[in-house]
């Protein structure tokens, strides 16, 4: 039975926490000047810094509320009693049923005791029932609720947007106009082929380098818009601590015990507030390997390991989705497993978000790879998201088109994603997609003006894998929000629909007709071999051969040598002139990825990471260590 207790006659936690001999004066001092800071609880901070352990603080706790401390994780639990409620209202709300004891209920919370508790358990269970209030952590009433809700959560993380939007989702399958599109075109070709084999060579000439065309001008205009951009206004002033919301970090790594242990120190890096900084690692449940080694890692408390539960599709969104189930920030936040922010990251997109309005649903930071001087292929990598996220995004940002995101550093209102319905986990290139959805929703996407060092896939094989995966979402992301052409013109205007087409349909496209176009166009420009044809379409075809293979090529061999000279400096020049060859390995990849659409669509091929770990520059917390120790609260003269 719960004891009534009077807040005015109990000491206050710090000093409850100090006559038990779990702080020192010092430490509390640095507590509660830190709580004058922040304005959080002062438990948390204490806990959060590692001066209190959670079981400790939440005995204390219990003790000024008057309930008894229950350990969940060695507490039998009545799953069907538990399932009778909404998991969601029970993490909002920090409790959880435990079983009936002696004609009552028992519950554990880690909140203080109130009567809408009881009133909630009373709304399921029926006006009688009374309960017994038992005092628990957060961390316990978070495992108990993935533990009791598992099929709930698998069915949320996997099937949730299909069943609420299936017109969405990728799960849902082509339409009958699809189906019968893509079966009529190969017909249509062969058909035309044995009636007049060079006429239909030519048309398909004309067709891919107008795809090719269409797409490097969408780029073009883009860079020219993204680097005329008006300067970066001047630094707004530093927002106050007590006034930054709340924010989730969602890190899902999978097969990367050798990076783990980096991201910590990446992550300590951050500058903001430890205890306003919610760090989910989500880890699968069947790599036992990353598990053991994140645990060996000793994270700090605000950094919590969520195992996810086992089931298909294994996907990175999947492992998303649960954090989005769990997350408690007013923000959220995706980074890679190796990437190193901008320390001032978090700040920029809080800043961001309160100067956008509140149909902004995401801000996008840019990717810049450290290791660029590995290989020639990481060289090209890095001239690509240079010219992608120093001027591209920025310019689609500007003529308020629709953004595709990148996979990491991409900043969300915690709520508004929800309403999007998360990430579609049957979607191999989520990212892309998502920013699609969030305009036919009618939200919009911006970039911040901050960085995220990541590391360049620097080997062919991997890299092969890794844009396989990435054409391939790019061609379920087409197929999904072009099953009602019309639907997606009304719902985004004819503008950003052709943006669209033109930018994430286009670009799959482009790699999967760049050989034959670039052979066909070579043979007749040097062969003369289209005299049969008739005059205006020899004369067309010659002129769109000479503007795909040359002005084509050019302008993307200008773009990469624009951010070679913005970001590298005039010796990575060079480098731009290969592009044609680094568009090579895209079309391999590209139809690679056209037959794993039709034979495995929802295959995600994971992308290895720190295959250049030696090769980074110094991690953050290293960098930053000096000037964050004098903010480190004082030693204790015991363990916490």
């Amino acid at each position: 039975m719960t004891v009534a207790h009077d807040p005015l006659a109990v000491p206050p936690v710090g000093e409850a926490l100090l006559a038990a001999g779990l702080i020192d004066a010092e430490t509390l001092a640095w507590a509660l000047e830190r709580q004058e800071q922040t304005g959080e609880r002062l438990g948390h901070i204490l806990m959060i810094a590692g001066k209190v352990h959670r079981l400790e603080l939440q005995r204390i706790l219990g003790e000024q509320w008057g309930m008894e401390f229950i350990d969940l994780m060695r507490t039998p639990m009545d799953v069907e009693l538990a399932q009778r409620f909404d998991p969601d209202a029970l993490l909002a709300q920090g409790w959880v049923p435990v079983r009936r004891s002696k004609g009552r209920v028992v519950v554990a919370t880690c909140e203080p005791p109130t009567p809408a508790i009881a009133a909630a358990v009373r709304d399921v269970l029926g006006p009688d029932v009374l309960t017994d209030l038992r005092t628990t952590t957060s961390l316990d009433v978070e495992r108990a609720v993935l533990s009791l809700f598992r099929e709930q959560v698998v069915e949320r993380s996997t099937l949730d947007l299909l069943t609420n939007r299936p017109e969405l989702s990728a799960a849902a399958g082509n339409t009958r106009g699809q189906k019968a599109t893509i079966a009529f075109l190969p017909l249509l070709v062969t058909f035309c082929a044995l009636l007049d084999r060079q006429l239909t060579l030519a048309g398909l000439a004309l067709a891919a380098n107008g795809v090719f065309l269409a797409t490097v001008l969408l780029k073009l205009v883009a860079c020219i818009v993204g680097l005329r951009r008006p300067a970066q206004p001047a630094a707004a002033e530093r927002i106050d601590d007590r006034d930054l919301p709340r924010y989730t970090v969602l890190v899902p790594v999978y097969r990367e015990a050798n990076v783990i242990g980096d991201l910590i120190g990446n992550l300590a890096g951050l500058d903001y507030p430890e205890e306003k900084l919610e760090v989910l690692v989500l880890l699968e449940s069947d790599d036992e390997e990353t598990i053991a080694a994140a645990r060996a890692a000793k994270p700090p408390a605000s950094v919590r390991l969520v195992v996810v539960p086992d089931a298909a599709p294994k996907t990175k969104p999947k492992a998303c989705n649960v954090g989005l189930l769990l997350a408690t920030g007013e923000h959220l936040v995706i980074y890679d497993a190796e990437d190193r922010p901008d320390p001032a990251q978090l700040r920029k997109a809080v800043a961001a978000f309160r100067a956008a309005g509140e149909r902004t649903v995401c801000v996008q930071a840019r990717l810049h790879y450290w290791n660029f001087s590995t290989n020639l292929l990481t060289r090209l990598f890095g001239l690509e998201y240079g010219y992608w996220f120093g001027a591209m995004l920025p310019g689609l940002d500007r003529l308020r088109l629709p953004i595709p995101l990148g996979g990491t550093s991409n900043h969300f209102r915690t709520d508004a994603l929800r309403r999007l319905g998360g990430w579609d986990p049957h979607n191999v290139t989520e990212d892309a997609d998502l920013g699609l959805r969030a305009a036919v929703e009618g939200y919009r996407v911006g970039v911040i003006d901050s960085w995220t060092d990541e590391e360049a896939c620097s080997r062919v094989r991997p890299w092969i894998r890794q844009r396989t995966r990435w054409i391939k979402g790019y061609l379920q992301t087409t197929l999904v929000h072009t099953r009602s052409p019309i639907k997606l013109i009304r719902n985004i205007g004819p503008r950003n629909a052709i943006g669209f087409l033109a930018l994430i349909g286009g670009t799959p496209l482009t790699f999967l007709l760049m050989p034959v176009a670039w052979s066909l166009s070579i043979a007749w420009l040097l062969l003369h071999s289209t005299a049969g044809l008739p005059g205006a379409l020899d004369e067309a075809l010659r002129v769109s051969d000479i503007a795909g293979l040359i002005f084509g090529n050019l302008t993307m061999i200008g773009l990469n040598a624009m951010a070679a000279i913005r970001e590298r400096g005039w010796r990575s020049v060079g480098v731009a002139a290969l592009n044609p060859l680094y568009w090579m390995l895209h079309s391999w990849a590209a139809w690679r990825a056209l037959i794993q659409l039709v034979r495995n669509p929802f295959l995600w091929e994971k992308t290895p990471h720190g295959l250049d770990a030696g090769a980074g520059p110094p991690a953050l917390h290293d960098v930053l260590h000096a000037t964050r120790a004098a903010a480190d609260p004082p030693a204790l003269s015991r363990a916490a």
